[in-house]
């Protein structure tokens, strides 16, 4: 265990929508104190890492541009804290693996922002799955497409987005479809991706050493009548079960059970889902959690979003 203050002090590395949006979930939450900000674009904030870890803290929470991530991590690590990262937590599985690593050599709690697998809809399904109610799993679809794209200017210059689609929603699709299965190996990656230099659609079929084959489809800016498209659909033996947005939503979910033509809802919207993975990490991080071995995880859906890239066509 760890000498951490119950209600844990953490520093805020960037706080734009998404940075914002953490910290006001952890504050609400009461489960730690928010003793620092850094951000060169907030007036009164402190203006970088370095200066943020000066300060008194137990965790920090990283909320910048992708390529920056695995760096400011380690630093942190390395600096005997805890971290909280926004996906992904680097733009390789090399990268990723160097920070899994710091976590393990400081005994520190390392989360990544997964958000999705908090949603009440994931939960349902993977519930389903692991009780084995599917029968066996031979089919996977996973689609999530963006009609609009990245909202933050950084997210389309390649040399600190790190990637196009793929890294931005592909690395959801594959996180949750393994994560939901109980991390299964994986035997073969194929893919083809669309645009340059930052893709903007892409497909890939990934076979399990089971025989699972997942389908997967991302895109930004896609014409597809709506804000957002986002599914996962697991076929089995003995039934299906999906989860999906409602109407175009990025916010809300529904989880549903197929049997043959029939359909049993799970769970519905609304489910405020978006900061529970912060809030987690900062409660585990005040009941004095140190590393957890779950974060080996966050290399594995590297590992195949490097395949993804790697096998282009």
């Amino acid at each position: 265990m760890i000498a951490v203050a119950t209600r844990p002090r953490l520093g805020f590395l960037g706080v734009g929508w998404i940075g914002r949006n953490r910290l006001d979930a952890i504050a609400e939450s009461g489960c730690a104190e928010i003793s620092a900000v850094a951000d060169p674009a907030v007036d009164g904030a402190l203006s970088s890492l370095d200066e943020l870890l000066a300060e008194e803290l137990d965790g920090v929470v990283i909320a910048t541009p992708s390529a920056l991530h695995a760096d400011q991590a380690v630093a942190a690590l390395e600096r005997g804290l805890a971290v909280f990262c926004q996906k992904p937590l680097a733009l390789d599985a090399a990268s990723a693996s160097r920070v899994v690593e710091a976590a393990r050599a400081a005994d520190r709690l390392l989360a990544v922002d997964m958000s999705y697998r908090f949603t009440a809809a994931a939960q349902r399904v993977r519930e389903l799955l692991a009780g084995g109610e599917l029968g066996e799993v031979f089919g996977v679809d996973l689609v999530f497409h963006n009609a609009y794209g990245p909202d933050k200017r950084w997210s389309t210059e390649p040399a600190l987005a790190g990637g196009g689609c793929i890294l931005d929603l592909g690395i959801h699709l594959v996180d949750l479809a393994l994560w939901a299965l109980g991390w299964p190996a994986v035997r073969t990656v194929a893919s083809t991706l669309h645009g340059e230099p930052l893709e903007d659609f892409a497909t890939a079929q990934i076979e399990l050493e089971a025989g699972t084959v997942l389908r997967l489809a991302c895109s930004w800016r896609l014409h597809a009548g709506r804000d957002c498209v986002f599914e996962a659909t697991f076929y089995g033996t003995e039934g299906g079960a999906s989860l999906r947005n409602v109407d175009g939503s990025f916010y809300d979910f529904v989880a549903e059970r197929f049997h043959g033509a029939q359909a049993e809802l799970l769970a519905g919207a609304p489910d405020d889902w978006g900061g529970r993975a912060a809030v987690d990490w900062a409660s585990r991080l005040g009941q004095r959690h140190c590393f957890d071995e779950a974060a080996d995880a966050y290399v594995r859906v590297h590992e195949v979003v490097d395949a993804i890239y790697e096998g282009r066509r």
